[in-house]
């Protein structure tokens, strides 16, 4: 597959998935984060809480110019802007290891439009805000430690949608 342009990615067709970061600590994982939403070609981000924004040096040193190439947003409050994308026609996913979640892999494509809400490396997203979600996803886990990185789980699960959305369109 050959690698478009900034300017050919900015004019090029998106998923409809949208990537929403509550409360990430790590600048690093931001950084992440982004450079994972350019790769799957995701339509945007929405940074919430007290998860830095670009420009910051730590975020660009690892996003490698996806802050550039990926639309984002800022709204301080996450169930804000929940509302607003279950208002766009958004499903609204939290990635959590919790009760009565669902497996990352039964996305259907009756799922999209879609949002990938995911948080706090340490507090995750907490059962207030899951409670906002139409749903729970979760990435089964096999070790002892029970955890992916939030940078890692995100990029598992956006190319999970991705995945899912181009075998049904």
């Amino acid at each position: 597959m050959r690698r478009l342009s900034p300017e050919e990615y900015a004019d090029s067709p998106r998923h409809p998935v949208t990537l929403v970061l509550h409360n990430i600590r790590s600048m690093w994982n931001v950084g992440a984060m982004f450079r994972s939403a350019d790769a799957a070609g995701i339509h945007k981000i929405v940074i919430t809480g007290y998860t830095a924004t670009p420009p910051r040096k730590e975020i660009d040193k690892v996003a490698l110019g996806a802050q550039d190439t990926v639309c984002w947003e800022y709204c301080q409050d996450p169930v804000e802007a929940i509302a607003r994308l279950k208002g766009e026609g958004c499903r609204v996913f939290g990635l959590e290891i919790a009760e009565n979640s669902r497996p990352y892999t039964s996305l259907r494509g009756e799922d999209f439009p879609s949002a990938l809400l995911v948080g706090n490396e340490v507090e995750g997203l907490g059962d207030a805000l899951l409670a906002h979600c139409d749903d729970v996803l979760e990435i089964p886990q096999y070790g002892t430690k029970h955890s992916l990185n939030v940078a890692v789980a995100t990029g598992v699960a956006l190319f999970e949608f991705v995945r899912v959305f181009r075998a049904c369109r």
